[in-house]
Formats: C-alpha cells, structure tokens, sequence
C-alpha cells in the first residue's frame, strides 16, 4: 500500500491507519485490523503483499457509508464494524476473533471470514470501548483469552470456547497492578502477560 492512497474500506491495494496485524504460520497469511478510519479485516499473503481476501462485520461487504445508529446495550448491534477495528487474532483451530473496540464486541469469524458468533463485553461502555486487544494462552488449545479493556482499566480473562468472562483484574490506577488506558496484551509461552497502555 502506499500512505495516502486509500479509497476506502474495499480498496484492494491500499489500508488506512491499521491498528494491528498477526502473522499466520501455517497459512503464511497476515491478518491485518484495518482498522482507525477503514472498517475492516485484511488478509494478506505474507511473501508477496497481496491482498487476498477481507470482510466487515457480520462477514458483509464493508460499507463505509453505513449509517451507525446509536450506541449502548439497548441499541440493535451495528451491522458494519463500529471501529476501530482493533485486532484479528487467528487461533490454533482456524478461528479469527476480531475486537469491533467502541462497539463493545468480540465478532468471531473462519478464516475465509464467516462470521461464527459474537460476544459484548461491558455492553454499556461509552468513550473509547472496551474491546481493546486480545491474547490468548499458550497451551495448545488456547483455552483461556485475555482481553484488554482499556476504557474500563482492566483485563477480562474468558472461556475462548464459550466466550464466557470467568473474572477480570486490574484496577484504574497509575500504581503496581493497575492500568491507564491498556492498549495492547500478549502472552509468552510460560502464560505470563505483558501489557501496554496509552492517553499517557
């Protein structure tokens, strides 16, 4: 791509301000959040660049002239990423799981970007969201997430399979153990977890 160049949210050349890419080894593809302005997933070869294939919300066609209505638990969900769309993460068993981040959800889709089931966490959070980033754990079945919120200053550990919060830690703060504004998460293979934040 080239910086500038976007034509939007079903450009095939370009992406406009992404968040946040992961690299699949098995398949030699990169998923890419693209991410601030476009609202979309991106998956590209990862030798050559080429786009392959992407997706918005739901598995639809992205739509950047979607009118979103307004946000909130009560509201109906929107069906295009509300954005930014904050991460895609390609699990062990062929799952991606991406972070719509102000619209509270986690969306889960197959690689080829059927949409599988979805998630709201802290469906009521205003501001920036609270669907920031995800980790999973390092065993093979990956069976538990890690979840950055940053809005609501904490992280929220899930049941990958059942999409269930088991419990949350962290506390807003700027002291050991609290968090402002995390941003990032990742894991390493003893399960330890590594944390970054933003705002300041």
């Amino acid at each position: 791509g080239e910086p500038g160049k976007s034509q939007g949210s079903n450009d095939t050349e370009n992406l406009n301000k992404p968040t946040t890419m992961t690299v699949d080894p098995v398949e030699n593809e990169v998923y890419v959040a693209d991410g601030y302005l476009n609202k979309r997933v991106v998956v590209i070869d990862a030798d050559t660049g080429e786009f392959k294939r992407f997706w918005g919300a739901y598995g639809n066609v992205p739509d950047d002239d979607y009118e979103y209505g307004p946000r909130g638990a009560d509201a109906p969900p929107a069906q295009q990423f509300r954005g930014p769309v904050h991460c895609a993460e390609p699990s062990n068993d062929g799952l991606v799981y991406v972070c719509d981040r102000t619209a509270n959800r986690l969306q889960v889709f197959q690689q080829d970007g059927t949409f599988v089931e979805e998630v709201f966490i802290e469906p009521r959070t205003l501001g920036a969201g609270s669907t920031w980033e995800i980790a999973f754990s390092p065993d093979d079945d990956q069976r538990f997430m890690y979840l950055a919120d940053g809005q609501n200053r904490k992280i929220h550990v899930m049941d990958r399979e059942s999409l269930e919060v088991l419990y949350t830690f962290g506390d807003g703060g700027r002291q050991p153990g609290q968090f402002y504004g995390v941003h990032s998460i990742e894991t390493d293979s003893q399960g330890n977890l590594y944390t970054t934040e933003t705002w300041e």
